[in-house]
Formats: C-alpha cells, sequence, structure tokens
C-alpha cells in the first residue's frame, strides 16, 4: 500500500517537472529561432538595401556629384556596383546586428514597462530604437573605420580590407581603428532612435486609422523613407565630423575633439557647405536606402515566421 502511494508520488512528480522542462525547452528554442530570424532578416535588409543605392553611394564618394550617366556610358552599368562587395562586409554585420538588437530591446522595455506584445509607448520607441543603433555601432565600428580610408586613398595604398586593418595597426595602432567613435556613437543615438521611432510610429498610426494589422508593402517603403529623412536630417552634422576624423590621417589634418572638428570645419567651409556637404544627396539615397531595409526586414520576418509555424504544425 505504502510502496503504491510512493510510486503514485514519484509518477505525478515526474508527471508535473517534464511538461515543465519541455515547455522551458520549447520557450529556448521559440527565442532562439526568433533570434536567428531577426538576424537573417536584418542582414538581408542591409544587403538589398545599400545595393539598391550603391550607384548612388559611388556618385557621392568617388565622384563627387558627377552625373551617374557618365560613369554608365564610360565603364558600362555593373560599374555603378564597384565596390559595393566591400561596403556589404560592413553593412551586412550592422544590420544583422542592429535589427536583432531592436527586436530584443523591444520585448525587455515591453516586459518591464508592462507592454510586452503591444506597440511600445512613444519613448520607450525612441529608446529601443537609439540602443539598437548603439549596439550595432559598437560591434562594427572597425569595419566602418576601414571603409572609410578605402573611399579615400588610392588603391594601391591598400590591397584589400584585412591589409587596412593589419597596416593602421602597425602604424597608427589599434587605437586608429576607434578614431572617430564617439561622433559616431552621438551621431547614432539621434539616427537610428528617430528611424525607428518614426517607422514603428507611422505603422501605428496606420493601424489605428485602417483597421489593418499590417500595411501594404509600398506603404512600407512610404514609412521608412520618412523615417530615413527624420533621421538623417537630425545627424548629419555628426556624420561629417566623423568621416573627417577616420579620414585625418591620410588627409594631412589633425583633428582632436568634437568640437574642435566642427569648429574647424566650420571656419574653413561654413555652416552649410561645411557639417551640411552631401546631405542634397542624402536625402534622395536615405530614404530610399531606410525605405528599402525596413519593408525587406518586416517582410523577411514574417515569412521566417510564418514558415516555421508551418513547419511545427506540420510535426
Amino acid at each position: 500500500m505504502g510502496s503504491g502511494v510512493q510510486e503514485q508520488r514519484a509518477s505525478l512528480t515526474q508527471g508535473e517537472v517534464l511538461p515543465r522542462a519541455s515547455s522551458s525547452q520549447s520557450e529556448g528554442l521559440k527565442h532562439t529561432r526568433s533570434v536567428v530570424n531577426s538576424l537573417f532578416s536584418g542582414a538581408l535588409a542591409g544587403a538589398v538595401a545599400k545595393t539598391a543605392v550603391a550607384p548612388l553611394d559611388r556618385t557621392k564618394i568617388i565622384f563627387q556629384g558627377k552625373l551617374i550617366y557618365r560613369t554608365y556610358l564610360k565603364d558600362g552599368f555593373f560599374s555603378l556596383w564597384r565596390g559595393n562587395s566591400a561596403t556589404m562586409v560592413r553593412v551586412i554585420p550592422y544590420a544583422a546586428i542592429q535589427f536583432c538588437a531592436h527586436e530584443q530591446f523591444k520585448d525587455l522595455l515591453g516586459g518591464y514597462y508592462g507592454f510586452q506584445g503591444k506597440v511600445l509607448p512613444p519613448f520607450q520607441r525612441l529608446l529601443a530604437g537609439s540602443m539598437a543603433g548603439t549596439t550595432a555601432a559598437m560591434l562594427t565600428y572597425p569595419l566602418d573605420m576601414v571603409r572609410a580610408r578605402m573611399a579615400v586613398t588610392p588603391k594601391e595604398m591598400y590591397s584589400n580590407i584585412l591589409h587596412v586593418f593589419v597596416r593602421i595597426s602597425r602604424e597608427e595602432g589599434l587605437k586608429t581603428l576607434y578614431r572617430g567613435f564617439t561622433p559616431t556613437i552621438l551621431g547614432v543615438v539621434p539616427y537610428a532612435g528617430l528611424s525607428f521611432f518614426t517607422y514603428e510610429t507611422l505603422k501605428k498610426m496606420h493601424a489605428e486609422r485602417s483597421g489593418r494589422s499590417q500595411p501594404y508593402s509600398y506603404e512600407r517603403l512610404a514609412f521608412g523613407a520618412c523615417a530615413g529623412l527624420i533621421g538623417q536630417s537630425a545627424s548629419y552634422p555628426l556624420d561629417v565630423v566623423r568621416r573627417r576624423m577616420q579620414t585625418a590621417g591620410v588627409t594631412g589634418h589633425t583633428y582632436g575633439t568634437i568640437l574642435g572638428t566642427m569648429r574647424e570645419i566650420v571656419s574653413e567651409e561654413g555652416v552649410i557647405r561645411g557639417l551640411y556637404k552631401g546631405l542634397s544627396m542624402n536625402w534622395v539615397k536615405g530614404p530610399i536606402a531606410v525605405g528599402i531595409s525596413f519593408t525587406t526586414f518586416d517582410l523577411t520576418h514574417i515569412l521566417l515566421r510564418k514558415l516555421h509555424q508551418m513547419g511545427y504544425t506540420a510535426r
């Protein structure tokens, strides 16, 4: 009798433990899939967006505003994407980390403030975007530094990305790989914060007014374009300062601090021609890139979630 009761208790205990363990494993697997989905969707979003605007980037960096059409006539259509592979080395990890971090910060802030599964309030939306951009910038900054160097130096100086890393480390020290990091972070906070905030806010307003939980693709593109326009306009002067500090070693200037760099740019070139140089090109390129990026991420993320759900249901 006693042994029978003990067996029953043991079986009940096992029955309680197993579902809990199984539930915990299921939750862990679900979270891992969510992170992987976000990373992949973000990487694809960054790659597609940057590839789409590569001709505009090439025009801005190399030809300093000359017509794309002249490049097309001289070197052919695919020459407009020359150097895009080097850009991908930075953009893919940056976009993957930024979008994935944004999803994680949304979940964390939602849970902390009691908005789990809902759209965050305005301040939390801004904070999640800023934190996501900061995380991505911190982890990928040396790649951005290297890309900036390659853009302003002759081909003979650096043979490839690895050569840039090695040469800068030997000749200028490892600290150089993070030169311009402070203005980058100061620029990323308003840029990423306002970009994500604007995009999420427009989606929320759309859902409330249209009654549709998901916007159409062209609506996502429009929301992303608005986000890119606002984000880039707010952070552009700091972006100019960052580029100047990154390339100081090969341009002959000795920029020390952010304010010192700003003062020097303004005194030599003026406010508009100095701190806002190239902004008109960015008003074309930025909204297109950000619109494509947000749209690609959303659609890829939704598709992967549906595929996982279909696979889970089939089991």
